[in-house]
């Protein structure tokens, strides 16, 4: 049995199939006829009277946040400010910003619930944060505290009204940053309603924003339409188990908004889910390769592996274009960036081999992963035999779900405490991938998905929900 032409594979739908896990950052907007052409004419006419009214009002504010900090020290700023400063400039900049969002589009707040006083529920939490028109919310609970992200210091404006706010920044390159904002958080949350309430929204940092809270009670308060939950007192187990807090605080508000929870974040800038012990990309740069070799016309199959087994070769762009019969040069340059490189610009082609070997249809998931433990399997230093090492083992991972390094590399330490060795054979291997009640099913969601019913072309095949093909036999098999 052969593979067919490349003129008989179906086009390629890399988005995952119906057991994958919903991805929280993406939204497909379906609109009407009427609303593409209210779009248009709206969007050409009066957007632009609305955004320009809207930065006059957003200069407008500054001197008001300047004003009520100017003058001040920072030891006098970490306590509420009081007086003048907090009636005039409090007010100027409420008023301002009500009529920034009236101007933008917000005729009317839409307020559902009670909002609990600060004795009651010292934090907000806000969810989801999704959009530059959330700091709504905002209005209706009287201008909290914010949790920010430090670089928002230094844009014009926002800076300003940050500072007005008092705001608890955090900075993402500081890891000793986070520990200070949780200090912060819990400084004002304790301090007898001294402080107003302080508001942090939730995005995609998941449920570990509320592992600061988890101490007092918080009110969950819903950015659609602003509706305030009750209030969320901690159980006794809660209050020991922080991540039980946030789960159960996270799942109340998920059922409040309709919507699935997710235990969502970014690695840099890749999002990605918590699986086990295990991260893993929402949607795998690999699955994006497979669409991009597709569209060139490339059946994986067909494609001369040739990498030799535990030991690295590595090649220049040119000679992945030459392995690949990649003739297009943009094709050939979006292709080679997926993978890793070198400070030289090359790559280990073992990657491109087991990417390649992933996105064939044809192999099974035994097939595979025996591929992949034999390119990366080395020698072990005392002993016969092979054995999976970490940095190995992260690649694979890396390749084929995703994973951080670092993640991947934390849990093949965790698999190799069982065992005398510091490798994994490839019983072991096989056994977390294949026959892991949790990883194995992840395996093979990612790489081996049920097939999604799509229009295809006339005898053609349905593609795999990854973008995988299944084996074709050529006409008169």
């Amino acid at each position: 049995m052969s593979q067919g032409s490349p003129g008989d594979w179906a086009p390629l739908d890399p988005s995952p199939g119906p057991s994958a896990p919903p991805n929280p950052f993406v939204h497909e907007l379906h609109l009407s006829r009427l609303q593409r052409v209210k779009f248009c004419l709206l969007g050409a006419l009066l957007a632009p009277i609305r955004v320009l009214l809207a930065f006059i009002v957003l200069f407008l504010l500054w001197p008001f946040a300047w004003l009520q900090v100017a003058g001040l020290t920072e030891k006098q700023l970490q306590e509420p400010i009081t007086g003048w400063r907090k009636t005039v400039c409090h007010n100027g900049v409420l008023g301002l910003s009500r009529l920034l969002f009236f101007l933008l589009g917000f005729l009317r707040i839409r307020v559902r619930g009670q909002r609990a006083s600060r004795l009651q529920a010292p934090v907000l939490v806000a969810a989801p944060h999704s959009t530059f028109f959330d700091p709504i919310v905002l209005l209706p609970c009287d201008l909290p505290k914010v949790v920010s992200r430090a670089e928002n210091l230094s844009v014009p404006v926002i800076g300003a009204l940050l500072r007005f706010n008092q705001a608890i920044l955090v900075s993402r390159h500081d890891p000793a940053s986070r520990r200070r904002v949780v200090e912060e958080v819990r400084r004002r949350a304790t301090s007898g309603g001294k402080w107003p309430q302080d508001t942090t929204s939730w995005a995609w940092r998941g449920p570990g924003v509320l592992k600061v809270l988890w101490l007092t009670a918080s009110q969950p308060c819903s950015i659609v339409d602003v509706e305030f939950l009750p209030v969320y007192h901690p159980s006794p187990e809660e209050s020991r188990n922080p991540t039980l807090y946030a789960n159960n605080v996270q799942r109340v508000m998920a059922q409040a908004l309709g919507i699935p929870a997710t235990e969502c974040e970014f690695v840099g800038n890749l999002p990605v889910i918590v699986v086990g012990r295990l991260k893993v990309a929402l949607e795998p740069q690999l699955w994006e390769l497979g669409k991009v070799l597709r569209k060139a016309g490339l059946s994986p199959g067909h494609v001369d592996m040739g990498a030799e087994p535990g030991r690295s070769r590595m090649i220049s762009q040119e000679e992945f274009a030459r392995q690949l019969q990649l003739s297009d040069p943009q094709t050939v340059t979006g292709a080679f960036s997926y993978f890793q490189q070198d400070a030289q610009g090359l790559v280990d082609f073992r990657d491109v081999a087991l990417a390649l070997a992933a996105l064939d249809g044809g192999r099974s998931l035994d097939e595979l992963t025996r591929l992949a433990f034999e390119l990366f399997a080395e020698e072990q230093v005392e002993g016969p035999g092979r054995l999976l090492y970490r940095d190995g083992f992260s690649t694979i991972l890396h390749l084929l779900l995703g994973s951080p390094r670092p993640a991947a590399a934390t849990l093949h330490a965790e698999l190799c405490q069982a065992g005398p060795h510091q490798g994994l054979s490839l019983c072991q291997f096989q056994a977390f991938s294949l026959h892991d009640p949790l990883h194995g099913k992840l395996f093979s969601t990612y790489l081996r998905p049920s097939p999604k019913p799509q229009a295809s072309a006339p005898g053609g095949p349905a593609a795999l929900a990854n973008g995988t093909l299944p084996l074709l036999k050529q006409k008169g098999d």
